[in-house]
């Protein structure tokens, strides 16, 4: 029973050095120290674990017990050198004599061990108490090494030293109490001697502990916050797992005949309560708080809370509300919340809400509340409030706010030393001390999401603005054929009289008509929500002339047609495309006279299709073409709107062609459409399932 509890003694020890060990080696750049302590422990660790082998082996005080506690008693001698400064005092011929006494004692007691390892007759000379009185030696040793640094620190620099000194203290005070009942009695106290292990593992917490202290050290340990909390629970399931096994085993030992059924229910039980524990927010969130409270100066690992904090409020899935409500509820462990946001009316509107129900409340820009969060830009916390208002200058707090269920703080958005908005968060899962940290990264978080949100409430206004300019647009272009068709009915009703007995103005006129009452229904389709996209389809150009031109027919001069050759076709909207000949033939119509002549001419150039409409008209100067002829909203006509020939170039370079224009003053223009043709084997567009095999 002995054997196994002095196992188990010294596995601890091994198990708590090795650790501290570990945990130094994040350190030994950052800390002139760091390095020679996680030595020392790593020293101690292997003698701790041979202590644990021989005590399940064998006779525990062989001599590679005795040489790997001297290993560890010089490595601890080493560091407290280090630590009152002698190795980096040069000039003094101190450090070079001491460091040559302790080596030497250090050296003769090895050569004593291994002397009376390897030879008995040595083993006869060397008794026990000879290797005892060096143990008990050692111990002295470092016992007055810990007095001499203490005393000879100031005392403000003791407050950083005082638990190294008492747990390195520990471990020599320890030895030579041992070590002297081992003397006084003639033999080693085996009760003693398996505690051992247990007490310098006591002593491991000490020495972190004044590591963390020491200014001198300049750094923390510098272990993962996440690492930490998932060992912490690792091992602290792993407690309770071995807990639960011994009430296992003594349920089974104890239980008789139902013994083996209760250690199975109990065991199911145990797993299902660690399950519970383990997946309970409230349990992750207490242990995250009291890690980062007891293990570390401050409270946030701040590059990792940041990376999380930027990826929830840039991700996928809930609204960017939402997001922002548990970005910032999970820094301080909350549920989650309430988000207002002011409006364009200036008043403070529920934007969005988490784990809490949706409120209808809503907060005037000119309350007094919303003054105190834009000038002062603190964080509210409701209970501080309700017991000392003072602190909040006694303002005025909302009615349904103070009522809020579970509320807890109110964090302002603040964007440009503006409150763009608040979020009301409720209760934390568990209690976290708002002090200074807390507070300032809720204000610089606060500030982050305001930026989000802005973002997006100014994209959602760019949105509506760009429809509104869609819609404008759409609407100036209609506007502008409306005035080309009331300006064709115009001239019809004006030649009525004159011609209303002609068969052939008569055809002419019901045709202009037909045709422009078409183009209305046409518009009014394209006005309409339900109307279909525009689809390019393949258009015979001879037909979409000849219409173009029939709806002309009753001006003067009336136009004329020349098809070279027939069946030519391209792909494109048949009435955004007849509209922009229309267009053109209507303008040169109105720039020439009676007398003159308007034509239009459909050729081939190879794979391309040529419109050419050319008239005798006043013509235009180089000037008016390169500044003023496709700038819209600029027009020579008194009634007109230049958007016409913007429109045309747009479009017919949206079909991949050009449009060019050949003018002289007197001698009239030439406008020239350049469009490809179309080809049925290469442009038809393919079907889903045709494209997917072709690829």
């Amino acid at each position: 029973m002995l054997t196994s509890i002095a196992t188990l003694s010294y596995s601890i020890a091994t198990a708590a050095f090795l650790a501290l060990c570990l945990a130094l080696l994040t350190l030994w750049r950052a800390r002139p120290h760091a390095s020679s302590l996680a030595v020392a422990c790593f020293l101690s660790a292997l003698w701790a674990c041979s202590s644990a082998i021989e005590a399940w082996d064998g006779p525990p005080y062989s001599g590679w017990i005795d040489f790997f506690e001297c290993c560890r008693n010089a490595a601890w001698s080493a560091f407290l050198l280090n630590l009152l400064g002698y190795f980096r005092q040069r000039s003094d011929s101190r450090p070079a004599k001491l460091l040559v006494l302790f080596s030497t004692l250090y050296f003769v007691y090895l050569a004593a061990v291994v002397a009376r390892e390897l030879s008995w007759t040595v083993h006869e000379l060397i008794g026990f108490m000879p290797l005892t009185m060096g143990r008990m030696t050692f111990a002295v040793l470092g016992m007055l090494l810990i007095e001499h640094l203490y005393r000879n620190k100031q005392p403000q620099d003791r407050w950083a030293i005082k638990f190294v000194c008492l747990g390195i203290g520990g471990l020599f005070v320890y030895d030579f109490y041992l070590y002297s009942d081992a003397a006084l009695f003639r033999t080693m106290n085996a009760d003693i001697w398996a505690a051992r292990g247990l007490v310098d593992a006591l002593c491991v917490p000490l020495i972190a502990l004044s590591v963390r202290r020491s200014s001198a050290w300049a750094a923390e340990i510098s272990v993962s916050r996440r690492v930490l909390f998932h060992s912490a629970a690792l091992f602290g399931s792993a407690i309770y797992l071995l807990l639960m096994g011994f009430a296992g085993y003594f349920l089974r030992f104890f239980g008789g005949r139902w013994g083996s059924v209760m250690q199975v229910a109990f065991l199911f039980g145990a797993a299902v309560l660690l399950l519970g524990i383990l997946f309970s927010g409230s349990f992750r969130a207490w242990l995250r708080v009291f890690i980062s409270k007891h293990f570390y100066s401050y409270n946030y690992d701040y590059r990792e809370e940041w990376l999380r904090f930027t990826r929830t409020l840039s991700g996928d899935g809930p609204a960017l509300g939402e997001r922002s409500i548990h970005a910032i509820a999970t820094l301080v462990e909350s549920p989650g919340g309430v988000l207002w946001i002011r409006r364009d009316s200036g008043r403070f509107e529920p934007a969005a809400h988490l784990n809490v129900g949706a409120p209808i409340d809503t907060l005037e820009a000119t309350d007094a509340f919303v003054h105190f969060l834009e000038t002062k830009q603190w964080v509210v916390d409701l209970q501080e409030y309700e017991q000392t208002p003072e602190l909040y200058d006694h303002v005025a707090l909302p009615g349904w706010i103070a009522a809020f269920p579970r509320g807890w703080l109110v964090v302002p958005l603040i964007l440009q030393n503006q409150l763009l908005g608040f979020i009301l968060l409720v209760q934390p899962r568990s209690a976290v001390t708002l002090d200074w940290e807390v507070i300032d990264l809720l204000k610089i978080a606060g500030s982050q999401a305001a930026s989000y949100l802005a973002q997006q409430e100014a994209a959602a206004a760019l949105m509506l603005a760009r429809q509104f300019e869609s819609f404008n647009r759409m609407s100036t272009f209609i506007v502008h054929d409306l005035k080309n068709l009331v300006s064709q009915l115009s001239l019809l009703t004006a030649n009525a009289e004159k011609h209303k007995d002609n068969p052939e103005f008569q055809a002419d006129m019901v045709e202009t008509v037909t045709l422009s009452v078409q183009k209305m229904k046409l518009m009014l389709q394209k006005l309409s929500r339900t109307d279909n996209a525009e689809r390019n389809v393949a258009i015979a150009l001879d037909k979409l002339i000849t219409q173009a031109v029939a709806l002309k027919a009753a001006f003067d001069p009336k136009p004329s047609v020349e098809i070279e050759e027939r069946g030519l076709a391209v792909l494109a909207d048949a009435e955004r495309l007849e509209r922009v000949v229309g267009h053109i033939i209507q303008n040169a119509i109105e720039a020439t006279p009676r007398e003159g002549q308007v034509k239009v001419r459909l050729t081939r150039a190879g794979a391309q299709a040529v419109i050419e409409v050319t008239d005798t008209g006043t013509g235009m100067s180089e000037e008016f073409i390169r500044e003023r002829l496709f700038k819209p909203f600029e027009s020579t006509k008194s009634a007109g709107m230049g958007i016409g020939a913007f429109e045309s170039r747009e479009y017919i370079q949206e079909l991949g062609g050009t449009l060019e224009v050949a003018s002289r003053e007197g001698q009239g223009t030439t406008f020239r459409i350049v469009l490809r043709l179309h080809q049925p084997n290469k442009d038809q567009p393919l079907s889903r399932m045709a494209a997917q095999e072709a690829k």
